[in-house]
């Protein structure tokens, strides 16, 4: 048998009070807004008290508006050596926003993380995983080097390719209007680590009022041998393969699904090969073993919007 590596990683995105106000349809309800500032708080503090019995560094994805509501937590995640990622700032949708406002809100947040981590942010995810093709172009400009809000694969990072076209069915007309293949956008050097709905904890285990298909009563049981078997495909099928699990302070900061993770890390760490690490580990890894496509275009380098904002991209 090959030697394995499966390069496990744990990010969290600290959606608390951000994601009622820009996702969940919670901002009219003081019910909600209290459940966010659990997250923030009391789950948050959860969650790093479970890494460091582990002893186990992860990523965490904190909207602005997080990182400006909860600064002690936040400053506990950064102090304990867990790397910080962009994350939007009230967890808007990117989709329903114009460019104007996507380059203020990553400007904004941006430059936040900046002065609070003494370093720029490396990675960004997508509110609710939703990104637009202006978005990835900005992450290029800014010189984010991932991203982790696609689904193309489901355990190998690969180059993020932006701009593909789809024509949308319309019965209105011939279908020799919509009966035509995707459109393949271009190339680019973003490193996209998978997102993946199964690896969420979200979905099942979180009560959301205004969700038509709300659950949040899932044994964590389930979750958690849905889970087990992606890990066991992946170790049986993959050599060299990442395995990024999502979790929100607001789910997994409560005492049945804490349990639930303690179980999981100590399965999958009792296998050979296992590294827990930072998605900013998965990035490097992946870069060191492949370049970008020919043609591909590259991010800013490192922080350097921060003295010329008007950056113009280079390719490969």
């Amino acid at each position: 048998m090959a030697q394995k590596q499966a390069l496990c990683c744990i990010s969290v995105d600290i959606d608390a009070v951000a994601g009622w106000l820009g996702s969940y349809g919670g901002e009219d309800s003081t019910s909600d807004i209290s459940r966010g500032l659990f997250a923030g708080t009391v789950g948050v503090r959860r969650l790093l008290k479970l890494f460091a019995k582990y002893e186990i560094k992860t990523t965490w994805f904190i909207p602005g508006h997080s990182l400006e509501t909860f600064p002690e937590e936040c400053a506990m995640i950064r102090d304990a050596g867990h790397e910080i990622g962009l994350h939007g700032y009230s967890h808007e949708n990117p989709v329903k926003m114009n460019l104007e406002q996507q380059h203020a809100i990553l400007d904004k947040t941006y430059k936040d993380l900046t002065k609070f981590c003494g370093k720029p942010p490396r990675g960004n995810v997508a509110p609710w995983w939703e990104a637009s093709q202006e978005g990835a172009e900005l992450m290029l400009k800014y010189g984010v080097e991932y991203d982790h809000s696609f689904s193309h694969h489901d355990c190998l990072p690969y180059y993020l390719r932006t701009g593909d076209k789809w024509t949308p069915i319309d019965y209105s007309k011939h279908p020799d209007h919509w009966m035509k293949p995707l459109e393949k956008g271009p190339d680019t050097g973003l490193v996209e680590i998978p997102a993946n709905w199964y690896l969420d904890d979200l979905p099942p285990m979180m009560f959301i009022k205004k969700a038509p298909n709300s659950h949040g009563w899932v044994n964590p049981k389930d979750v958690e041998d849905l889970w087990r078997d992606h890990f066991d495909f992946f170790y049986r099928e993959y050599d060299d393969f990442c395995f990024p699990v999502t979790i929100h302070p607001d789910v997994s900061g409560h005492p049945h699904v804490i349990f639930m993770l303690e179980r999981l890390i100590e399965y999958i760490s009792s296998k050979p090969g296992v590294k827990w690490v930072k998605m900013e580990d998965i990035c490097d890894d992946f870069k060191s073993k492949n370049k970008p496509p020919k043609g591909a275009m590259l991010p800013a380098e490192h922080g350097a919007i921060l003295d010329d904002p008007n950056i113009q991209l280079q390719n490969t």
